[in-house]
This record gives structure tokens, C-alpha cells and sequence, in this order.
């Protein structure tokens, strides 16, 4: 009778251990495709919202308010990726003023989705110039990330600068999370700083507060897209804003008051 040649045991667990990497890596190669689908179809679902919000922004531009809010910015600005409108960041902060103030807010919204701030300068502030804002907040810069030219990135925010009133709160880029995006956000944020220093105006800490959360953030706070926040990345993004907006309702009812008792 044959005795069976036994294969030794160091061989065996070769083949065992290349078996389980190649089923790892076909898992995770499928896992990927998945998520990358997933995200392709998420993506393509919030591109449907771009003109419900931006219909739903000019909306509330014709409501009577005793306070006039103004918001520049990019798709961020426009809420995409909450579950409506109102849930973004523009949203929560008008919804705050009204609360703190007492008094009715008309939002003028005139953000657009995929705005870079170049754009911001040909669209949104011959828009501005023609409003008289008690509150004004500005977040652009984040589609300028991906083709990054800092001197004209420089040029085109100082003329947006330019143009805004002293109060307005200018937001800083926010977190990135990738370590290639986060060099060149932190060049764009060095620019907002000193530019806004240079003018006097208030830089809300958007990039210091989305980033705190830290890499469980990336797994909460965004929409499918992993680009967009979702309500609760908004709410985050709002509570950047928040403190300053409150500083600026307070200086808004003391200039009232002040005026009345003249």
C-alpha cells in the first residue's frame, strides 16, 4: 500500500496565506467598484438638486425681512447635500438671526453651484453691489483646490474683498482631509488671512472646525458624493459662522436702537 506524500508544512501555509491575499484583494477590488458606483450614482442624484435649490434661494430673495442676509459662495452655500435647502449652513445661519434678532430675514442667496471665486467676482458681486446687507458671509474657494494657481487665486479673492462691506464674515477653506488637497488649502487659508487682515475684515474658522471631528468626520458629515456635507456637516460648517453672526445681529439692533433714540 502507498503512503500519501504529505506536503510540508511551510509550503501549506504559503498557499494558504497567497490564497487568502488574492481573495482579500478580489474583495477588496469588488468593495471599491461598489463604492465608486455608489458614490458615481450619489453624485449624479445631488446634481438633480442644483436647480431646486437655486430656485428655492431665489424664492426666499423676494420674501420681506426687517434684516437683509447675503450669502456668496459655491455649491456649499447653495445647501447641496442637505436634505433641503434650508438644512445648509446658509439656511441655519438665517434661521439663527431670525431667532436672535426677533425680527424677519429676507436671505438674498447668490452662491452657484461649482463657483470658483473668479466667477464669484463676474456674477455674485455686480449682484451684491446692489443691496444694502445687514449681514453678509462668504465661503469661495474650494473648486479653485483642484487647478491651483495661487497668484491668481490671490488676485481675484482681493477683488472680491474689495467689494464687500466691513462687516462681512469671510470663511476659510474647509478641511480637505487628502494631504495633496490639504497643501494647497493651507496656502489658499494663509491668502484669506492676510488679505482679510489687511482689509479688516472677520475670517470665520471654518477650516479649524470641519477638521475636528478628524477622520470619523469623513464618515458622518458628508453627503453620498463624499464631497458635499450632509445635514450634519452643515450644521458643523454653520457653527463656524456662528459666534460672529451673533457678534454682527448684536452690532445690527444696538446701531437700530442707537438711531431711534437720536
Amino acid at each position: 500500500m502507498r503512503s500519501e506524500r504529505r506536503m510540508p508544512a511551510p509550503v501549506k501555509a504559503a498557499l494558504v496565506a497567497a490564497s487568502c491575499t488574492v481573495a482579500l484583494a478580489v474583495a477588496g477590488t469588488a468593495l471599491v467598484r461598489s463604492l465608486s458606483k455608489r458614490r458615481t450614482l450619489a453624485a449624479a442624484a445631488l446634481n438633480e438638486t442644483l436647480p431646486v435649490n437655486s430656485a428655492w434661494w431665489r424664492a426666499r430673495a423676494k420674501a420681506d425681512g426687517a434684516l437683509l442676509y447675503v450669502a456668496l459662495g459655491d455649491s456649499a452655500a447653495q445647501g447641496i447635500g442637505a436634505s433641503e435647502p434650508v438644512r445648509g449652513y446658509v439656511g441655519i445661519l438665517a434661521e439663527r438671526i431670525a431667532h436672535r434678532s426677533g425680527l424677519s430675514v429676507r436671505t438674498s442667496n447668490l452662491s452657484v453651484s461649482g463657483a470658483t471665486v473668479a466667477q464669484a467676482v463676474d456674477y455674485q458681486l455686480p449682484r451684491l453691489a446692489k443691496q444694502r446687507p445687514d449681514i453678509v458671509t462668504v465661503s469661495i474657494g474650494a473648486n479653485d483646490i483642484a487647478s491651483w494657481d495661487a497668484v491668481a487665486f490671490e488676485s481675484t479673492l482681493a477683488a472680491v474683498l474689495d467689494a464687500l462691506p466691513p462687516h462681512a464674515i469671510v470663511a476659510e477653506l474647509p478641511y480637505f482631509y487628502l494631504p495633496g488637497n490639504e497643501r494647497r488649502v493651507a496656502a489658499a487659508n494663509e491668502i484669506i488671512h492676510r488679505l482679510c487682515r489687511e482689509r479688516g475684515l472677520t475670517v470665520a474658522p471654518l477650516h479649524a472646525t470641519t477638521k475636528r471631528p478628524g477622520i470619523l468626520g469623513a464618515l458622518t458629515l458628508f453627503a453620498g458624493d463624499r464631497f458635499h456635507p450632509n445635514d450634519r456637516g452643515y450644521e458643523l460648517w454653520a457653527s463656524a459662522f456662528a459666534p460672529l453672526v451673533d457678534r454682527r445681529v448684536d452690532q445690527v439692533l444696538s446701531a437700530r436702537a442707537d438711531a431711534a433714540n437720536r
